[in-house]
C-alpha cells in the first residue's frame, strides 16, 4: 500500500505547528505550503475513495503538467494569455482611472454618466464574446477587448467610489489652507483616492484572468483556455486539463503578488494596516 498520503499529511500538521515560532514573512510561505500539502492529500485520498478513472489523481496531473512543459507548447499559451490580459488591461486602466476620478469629482458629470456605467457593467463580458468575435474575428484583439470590458468597469467603479468617499474633514481642512481647483485634486483627493484604487485593480486584474481563459475556450485558437478545450476534446485528456487549471492559479497569485507592489510605494501605504 501507498502510503505517502500520510507523510505528507504529517508533515504539513509539522510545518503549521512550527510556523507559530516563526516570523511573520515565514509564516505567509510555510502556512499556504502546509495547507496546499493537506489539499493535494484529500484530493489523492478522494480519487482513491471514488475510484474514479476520470478524474487524474495529483501524479497523473504532475505527470501531465511535465508532458505539457516538454512539449513547449505550454509556454506559447501562456504568453499569449498573459499577452491579451496585459494589453487588454493597460488600456482599462488607461481609461477607467482618469474616467473614474472625474466622474467620481464632478457631481455634474458624475449624474449624467453614473447611469450609464451602472447600467452597462452587470453585462457579462463572456456575453460580449460573439460581438466581439464578429468585430475582431478569432484572434488577440477580440481577447484585449474582452479584457478591457471585463477590467475597464471594476476599475472606473472603485475610482469614482473612491473619489466620492474622501472625507469632508480632509477636503475642508485643505480649503482653510488654500488649497483649490486642480491643486486641491492633486494633494488631496488623488492620495486619498489610491488605496482603494489599488485594491479595485487588484479586483479587476483576477475579473481579466477568469474571463481570458472563458473567452479562449469558446472563441480563439491559442492560450490557455483554448489548451484546456483541445486536451478535453483530444480523447479527454483530463490530467492535461487540471494540469492547464493549476498553471492558471499559479499564474493568478504571481499578477496579484506583482499588483500588490503598488501598496509599498510611500503615497499608498498609509491607506494599509499591518496585520
Amino acid at each position: 500500500m501507498n502510503y505517502w498520503p500520510l507523510y505528507v499529511s504529517l508533515m504539513a500538521l509539522a510545518v503549521v505547528g512550527a510556523a507559530r515560532w516563526q516570523s511573520v514573512r515565514q509564516q505567509s510561505v510555510l502556512l499556504p505550503m502546509a495547507i496546499s500539502c493537506l489539499l493535494v492529500v484529500l484530493w489523492e485520498l478522494a480519487c482513491r475513495w471514488t475510484q474514479t478513472r476520470i478524474f487524474p489523481t495529483p501524479g497523473q496531473t504532475w505527470a501531465g503538467l511535465l508532458e505539457l512543459i516538454e512539449s513547449n507548447r505550454l509556454w506559447g499559451d501562456i504568453a499569449a494569455s498573459l499577452f491579451r490580459v496585459t494589453w487588454g488591461f493597460v488600456l482599462a486602466v488607461a481609461v477607467g482611472i482618469p474616467l473614474g476620478l472625474v466622474v467620481g469629482w464632478s457631481t455634474r458629470t458624475f449624474r449624467a454618466l453614473n447611469p450609464v456605467i451602472q447600467g452597462l457593467r452587470p453585462i457579462s463580458p463572456i456575453a460580449w464574446i460573439p460581438i466581439a468575435i464578429l468585430w475582431f474575428g478569432i484572434g488577440d484583439g477580440a481577447g484585449i477587448f474582452l479584457i478591457f470590458l471585463s477590467s475597464f468597469f471594476p476599475i472606473t467603479v472603485g475610482t469614482m467610489a473612491a473619489v466620492r468617499n474622501i472625507s469632508l474633514v480632509h477636503q475642508r481642512s485643505a480649503l482653510n489652507f488654500g488649497l483649490s481647483g486642480l491643486e486641491l485634486f492633486r494633494r488631496v483627493v488623488l492620495p486619498a483616492a489610491l488605496p482603494q484604487i489599488i485594491t479595485s485593480l487588484r479586483i479587476a486584474l483576477g475579473v481579466a484572468w477568469l474571463v481570458i481563459v472563458a473567452a479562449e475556450m469558446v472563441g480563439m485558437d491559442s492560450g490557455l483556455g483554448y489548451l484546456i478545450n483541445d486536451a478535453r476534446n483530444a480523447g479527454s485528456r483530463y490530467d492535461l486539463v487540471v494540469a492547464t487549471m493549476l498553471v492558471i492559479g499559479m499564474i493568478g497569485i504571481v499578477l496579484d503578488l506583482l499588483i500588490r507592489r503598488l501598496e509599498r510605494f510611500d503615497e499608498v501605504r498609509w491607506g494599509y494596516s499591518e496585520r
